[in-house]
């Protein structure tokens, strides 16, 4: 122990009694949590209402204010490029725990994939907010590709030794058709992205596959 200006410092305590190191732990904590809160929040409300849905939206589904938006994110690019980065990991995180906790890998992958769509809505969006030919957009292009195709990889394997899925099929060829499948250039209601995803995914399954 040692002393500062005459007091101890292991006695510093904040006006609450509490002491100061893990009163600065605890604030820390509180703003990793209403970070998390509203970077979840932001992400629904993108893939329900597009990138340029209203803030106060956002803030009001995280259950904060205004401020508490503007504070961690001080623009909208620096939002949804949080929300780009989160999702990733979130895909990236969720592939081996479906490969773990389902019975086929094929669900596995299945699964993985409505996650992956409900991502690249997101994606598809940050062109609105970040310059395509910008070196940040080419740096979260090579992220998302870095965190996963090595997922997909895991996924496609798995399906293949499980003999659900034909062999041959390459990671960055499912989810670049995927994408591709993701894009839309209208809001036409005749267009149902997912029901053409779920007949690409048909035609790779092996025949005998249920």
């Amino acid at each position: 122990m040692f002393r500062i200006g005459g007091v101890r410092k292991d006695s510093v305590v904040t006006s609450t009694g509490e002491p100061r190191s893990e009163a600065a732990r605890s604030t820390r904590a509180d703003a990793v949590r209403s970070r998390e809160k509203l970077l979840a929040a932001a992400g629904e409300v993108f893939v329900e209402s597009g990138v340029d849905a209203p803030v106060r939206e956002i803030a009001a589904r995280a259950g904060v204010g205004m401020g508490t938006v503007y504070r961690h994110f001080p623009t909208r690019a620096d939002l949804v490029v949080a929300v780009f980065r989160h999702q990733v990991e979130e895909c990236a995180e969720a592939g081996p725990r479906l490969l773990a906790n389902t019975d086929s890998p094929l669900s596995a992958l299945r699964q993985w994939i409505d996650l992956f769509v409900d991502f690249l809505v997101t994606k598809h969006g940050l062109a609105h907010s970040v310059q395509p030919e910008s070196s940040g957009f080419s740096a979260l292009h090579t992220f998302f590709l870095d965190r996963l195709l090595p997922v997909a990889g895991e996924l496609l394997d798995a399906a293949v030794e499980a003999g659900e899925v034909r062999d041959g099929i390459h990671p960055y060829e499912l989810m670049r058709g995927i994408g591709n499948l993701c894009i839309a250039p209208d809001e036409d209601p005749r267009y149902d992205p997912r029901r053409l995803i779920g007949l690409l995914l048909e035609g790779i399954r092996q025949p005998q596959a249920s």
